[in-house]
C-alpha cells in the first residue's frame, strides 16, 4: 500500500480540524484509495511538528519553535500540503509563499485561504500546469457550500449565464437578525462577536470584501476569467438603516449580501451589494449563518445550493472533500507502490 505525506500549513482553528478529521479518516482511504495517508508536518507562523512515519492526535497541541515556513514544508517529503493559514487578498500572504513553493515543487495543494488564489490565482495555475500538480480550492469557494464542484461537474457542458451567491455567513446572520428582529447593525453585530463567528475586526465581512473574494475566486477559477479586485463593485451592509429595513418589510422584501457575476452584451458585470428579494424567491429564505448560491444556464436553467454547517468543521470537510478527489485522481495513474 502506497503511503501519502501531508502537511498543513496554518495551524489555527481550521488547521487543527482539518488535522484531527484526516486522521480519524485514514482507514476510509486505506480501504477506498489503497493510500496509507500521513500527516507527516504542520506549522504555524513560529512552531510546527516533524515525523517522517506520522503524527498523531495527542501529539498536535503542543508545536516546536522553529518549524515553520516553505523550506520547512518542502523538507517534509510531504506530496499533499493543504495551506489553512490567515488570509489577505491584498497581499496574498502569508499562504502564499507555501503554495508557490508546493506547486514549483510538483506538490499538490489544497488552499483553504483565499488571500493567494485572489492576490496570484492566475500564477499558481500556471505553476500547477507547468509542474502537473493539482491545485483545489473548494475550502475557499465557500467551504461547504458546493460552489466550485458545481461549475466543475455538475453543470458541465452547460453555459453560465449568471452567479448569484450569499456566501458569506456573518453578513447573512447579521441581516437576518436586523430584519427579523428589528435590532440595529451595531446591536446585531454585538450579538455575533459574542457567539464567536464575527471576528473583532469584522470590516472584511461586512464591508463586502469576503464576498468578493470569493466570488472572484469562482469566477476566475471556475469560469476561466481573468477579473480582479478593481474590476468588482463593492458596497457591505454597514451603512444599511433602520428606514431601509422597514421600507423592504414594508414591500414584502429580504434584504441579502450577494455576489452577482452577469454575462451581457459580450462581457461580464461582477458585484457585491444589497439585493432585496420577494418572499417568492429562495434567497429571500436563506436564514441566520446558511449560505446559498444560485447558477443560471443556458440548458439546465436555475441550479440553487443552501447550506449551513458547523464552524471550523464544515470547511475542514471541505478541504478533505478535495483530498478525495486529489487520492481518486493520483490512484487512478497505475497501481499502488509497496509501502
Amino acid at each position: 500500500m502506497r503511503v501519502m505525506k501531508i502537511a498543513i500549513a496554518g495551524f489555527g482553528g481550521v488547521g487543527r480540524a482539518t488535522a484531527r478529521l484526516l486522521l480519524s479518516r485514514r482507514e476510509r482511504y486505506r480501504r477506498l484509495y489503497r493510500r496509507d495517508v500521513r500527516l507527516v508536518a504542520v506549522c504555524g507562523s513560529r512552531s510546527g511538528l516533524f515525523d517522517a512515519n506520522g503524527l498523531e492526535a495527542d501529539r498536535l497541541d503542543v508545536l516546536e519553535a522553529g518549524l515553520t515556513g516553505p523550506d520547512f514544508v518542502a523538507a517534509t517529503g510531504a506530496e499533499v500540503l493543504i495551506e489553512a493559514g490567515p488570509s489577505d487578498f491584498r497581499t496574498g500572504g502569508p499562504g502564499l509563499a507555501y503554495i508557490r513553493s508546493a506547486l514549483s515543487g510538483g506538490q499538490d495543494a489544497i488552499v483553504i485561504s483565499k488571500g493567494a488564489l485572489v492576490h496570484s490565482g492566475a500564477e499558481l495555475r500556471q505553476l500547477a500546469k507547468r509542474s502537473n500538480a493539482l491545485l483545489k480550492i473548494s475550502g475557499a469557494a465557500a467551504a461547504a457550500l458546493p460552489t466550485i464542484d458545481l461549475l466543475d461537474h455538475s453543470l458541465l457542458g452547460s453555459t453560465v449565464i449568471g452567479v448569484e451567491g450569499i456566501l458569506n455567513a456573518t453578513t447573512n446572520y447579521l441581516l437576518d437578525a436586523m430584519t427579523s428582529r428589528g435590532i440595529g447593525f451595531e446591536g446585531a453585530l454585538r450579538e455575533a462577536q459574542a457567539a464567536g463567528f464575527a471576528e473583532a475586526d469584522p470590516r472584511n465581512d461586512t464591508e463586502g470584501w469576503d464576498t468578493a473574494a470569493k466570488l472572484l475566486i469562482l469566477a476566475n477559477f471556475g469560469l476561466g476569467l481573468e477579473l480582479a479586485m478593481e474590476d468588482l463593485t463593492v458596497t457591505g451592509i454597514q451603512s444599511v438603516t433602520h428606514r431601509e429595513i422597514e421600507a423592504w418589510r414594508a414591500d414584502g422584501l429580504v434584504p441579502k449580501l450577494v455576489g452577482s457575476l452577469l454575462y451581457a452584451n459580450g462581457g461580464v458585470r461582477a458585484d457585491v451589494g444589497i439585493r432585496a428579494y420577494p418572499l417568492a424567491d429562495p434567497f429571500a429564505h436563506v436564514s441566520g449563518k446558511t449560505k446559498a448560491i444560485r447558477i443560471t444556464t443556458d440548458a439546465m436553467g436555475e441550479t440553487v445550493a443552501m447550506s449551513h454547517g458547523t464552524e471550523p468543521l464544515a470547511t475542514a470537510a471541505a478541504a478533505l472533500k478535495d483530498l478525495e478527489h486529489i487520492l481518486k485522481a493520483r490512484s487512478a495513474e497505475g497501481p499502488p507502490r509497496e509501502a
